[in-house]
C-alpha cells in the first residue's frame, strides 16, 4: 500500500499536491509553518519540522511512509539533506521536485556569491535603493549597511519590526508579472537587487525587470545538495509514483 509524505512550501510542492489529490493517493503535505498564511491544501496537512534526518527518519517509519517527494524550496538545504539520509535509513524511494536554476542571459549584470555573509559585502558603501528579496529568514545580516533603503515582500506581515532604519514593506503573493515588477522597481527608485536562484517562472519576473532597467543583482547560487533523483514537473513525480507502485516498491 503507497503512503506518500510531500516536503513542500513552494508553488510547486502546491500543484503536486493538488495532482496527488485528484489522483486519490494517500499523501500528507508537510511545511515548516514559516508561512502563517500557506495556500490551502486538498491534502491532510503537518506543520513544522521533523527533529532532524533521525526525526524524519522515526516519522517515515511511525507513519508508513513508503514514498517520499522532496518539493521544498532549492535554498532549504537543511531538510534536503535530512530527507536524502532519511530515506538512506529507511530504504524510502526519494525523488526531489526542484526548478532548474536561472540561466545568466545577455544583458543581466549579477554579482554570484555563495552566502549571505558574501551577498551583504557585494552591496555597495554609498546609500541605494535594494530590493532585498530573499524572504525573511536571512534580513538580519543586511542591518550592518544600514545605508541603504531596503524594499523587502513577504507574503505575511511581520511579527517583529524590520532591522533597518529606513524600509519599505510591501505584503504580497506571487507570482508576479514583469509589468508589476517594473513598475514596483520604477516607483521605488531600485538601483541593486539581492535575490536567490530558486529558478522557475514564479519569481523569475524581477530577474527580466533588472535586466531591463540594467540594474545589478546579487544573485546567492544554490547551496550545493547530495545526489538524488531529480525531476522538473509535477507529471514527472506522478509517473515516477505510477512506476513505483506497478514495481511494489
Amino acid at each position: 500500500m503507497m503512503r506518500v509524505l510531500i516536503l513542500g512550501g513552494t508553488s510547486d510542492a502546491n500543484l503536486l499536491a493538488a495532482a496527488a489529490a485528484r489522483a486519490g493517493l494517500d499523501a500528507i503535505y508537510s511545511y515548516a509553518g514559516r508561512t502563517r498564511a500557506p495556500s490551502g491544501q486538498s491534502l491532510p496537512t503537518r506543520i513544522g519540522g521533523f527533529g532532524g534526518a533521525s526525526g524524519l527518519a522515526e516519522y517515515i517509519r511511525r507513519e508508513g511512509i513508503t514514498h517520499l517527494i522532496d518539493a521544498t524550496h532549492p535554498f532549504a538545504a537543511d531538510m534536503s539533506r535530512n530527507a536524502v539520509a532519511a530515506c538512506e535509513a529507511t530504504r524510502t524511494p526519494l525523488i526531489a521536485l526542484e526548478r532548474e536554476p536561472w540561466a545568466k542571459m545577455p544583458g543581466d549584470n549579477w554579482i554570484e556569491v555563495s552566502d549571505i555573509t558574501s551577498a551583504v559585502a557585494a552591496l555597495p558603501e554609498n546609500p541605494a535603493r535594494v530590493f532585498l528579496a530573499i524572504g525573511r529568514q536571512h534580513i538580519e545580516r543586511f542591518s550592518t549597511k544600514p545605508q541603504h533603503v531596503y524594499t523587502l515582500r513577504f507574503v505575511d506581515p511581520p511579527d517583529r519590526s524590520l532591522p533597518f532604519p529606513d524600509a519599505d514593506l510591501i505584503v504580497s503573493r506571487g507570482p508576479f508579472t514583469l509589468t508589476g515588477e517594473l513598475e514596483m522597481m520604477r516607483s521605488r527608485g531600485i538601483e541593486w537587487i539581492v535575490a536567490r536562484n530558486a529558478g522557475g517562472t514564479g519569481a523569475r519576473a524581477k530577474i527580466d525587470a533588472a535586466r531591463e532597467f540594467g540594474l545589478p543583482v546579487v544573485m546567492l547560487t544554490r547551496p550545493e545538495l547530495p545526489v538524488r533523483l531529480r525531476v522538473e514537473s509535477v507529471a514527472e513525480v506522478m509517473q515516477w509514483l505510477s512506476h513505483r507502485a506497478c514495481l511494489g516498491a
